[in-house]
Order: C-alpha cells, then structure tokens, then sequence
C-alpha cells in the first residue's frame, strides 16, 4: 500500500502542535463534529449536520495571558478540519487568516499550527517510520514571549 493510501485511510498517525486565541479551560478533550463546504463561502470549510465524520483530540501544553499551546492529534483528515474545529470552538489558531478573522498580533506568515509528529508504517518494509519536525523557530520565539505572562 502507497503513502497516499495510508493518509486517506486513516493509517498514519498525526500529531500537531498549535498555538490558538484564548485560554482553553479543559487539559483534555475530543471535538467531534462533522464538517463540509461552508454554504456562505465556498473556499471555506464549516462545521455542518450534513458533512463527514470528523474527530479531532487536544491535550494542553502551556496557557498564557490569552493563548494556549496545544498538542493535537486527529482521527479523521477532512479539509482544514483542526482550524475549522478549533475555531469553532472559539480558539481560533493563531495567524489563521481563513478562520480567526484576520487577527495576527505576532505578524506571523501563516497558522501557528505545526505537523510535529507522523507516525506509519513503512509500505516496504513494513518498519514503523517515526518522524519529528522540531518547531519552526519563530514559533518558539513566540512562545518564548509569551512565557512571561502565563495564564490566570
């Protein structure tokens, strides 16, 4: 079986780090709500009754003064599904333009939502690859700022 074979079945695990707006006030939770097309604009995706099956995890890492950072680890692979989710919620990511209404405090280039961590298995070997990608350093820059003033 090919990679591409994997992703769309679900076989390679995928851990993601995020920093969002707001203070989240679980240490846990599972969002589960499907997702389609947004019938309001169609270059975005929105949380729907009649879209697929989506299930996203996260686990807090860090709060600060108005943002969290976040592990997040997805079941399912819809289209833009942590950044409609988290918005949906009410934690947009940081840096989003799509889904946070354009606000970006840290002048960042793109979502504050990095792929950390794959997880699969190897369709030669059958070796299990594991794979990090450290933070990119601007991101720890923020989150080195921020780690002066921590979450009440």
């Amino acid at each position: 079986m090919v990679l591409s074979e994997k992703l769309k079945n679900h076989e390679i695990k995928k851990t993601y780090l995020a920093l969002v707006r707001g203070c989240v006030k679980e240490n846990e939770a599972t969002i589960h709500m499907p997702i389609a097309r947004s019938t309001k604009d169609r270059k975005k995706m929105a949380v729907a009754k009649e879209g697929k099956d989506a299930i996203t995890h996260f686990k807090v890492l860090e709060r600060f003064e108005g943002y969290t950072f976040l592990e997040i680890k997805i079941e399912t692979g819809r289209t833009h599904q942590i950044r409609v989710h988290m918005a949906h919620i009410g934690y947009p990511i940081v840096g989003d333009m799509v889904y946070s209404n354009g606000k970006n405090p840290f002048g960042v280039e793109g979502q504050m939502l990095h792929a950390y961590h794959l997880v699969f298995e190897h369709p030669i070997t059958q070796k299990e690859i594991n794979l990090k990608a450290p933070l990119p350093e601007y991101f720890e820059e923020v989150l080195n700022d921020l780690r002066k003033y921590p979450c009440h």
